[in-house]
């Protein structure tokens, strides 16, 4: 391959000319999704295949600890839970488990001080 810049003869896999450093072709980076979704350190740092669900149950589950969230983050678990049993592919089950546990935990706390308070305790 000779570079149309300065004529200099280059590799046929080259992306840019030895001489002058002209691009002779762009690279074409491509992702694939299940690849990332392989990898352990990416799984970590990008929801990469992982459930919606479980993504906002996992939040759910934080928001309960401020009590009156908590119903919303045991539905979420719960929906999570049954959508990735659906859907053996998709990952976040420890996401969707922990805002079920979270949700479960603090609804009980949330219904103790609701009966505390008509019964007058």
């Amino acid at each position: 391959m000779f570079c149309p810049k300065c004529g200099a003869s280059n590799d046929d896999g080259a992306y840019t000319c030895g001489k002058c450093g002209r691009v002779l072709r762009t690279r074409i980076v491509t992702r694939d999704q299940s690849r990332l979704a392989e990898d352990p350190k990416m799984r970590m740092l990008m929801p990469v295949g992982r459930s919606g669900l479980a993504i906002a149950a996992g939040y759910a589950g934080l928001f309960a600890m401020m009590i009156f969230p908590a119903p919303i983050a045991l539905i979420l678990g719960i929906w999570a839970i049954v959508d990735l049993r659906r859907n053996p592919k998709m990952l976040g089950m420890g996401r969707a488990v922990f805002g079920t546990i979270m949700g479960a935990l603090f609804t009980m706390v949330l219904l103790w001080f609701i009966y505390a308070l008509a019964t007058g305790a």
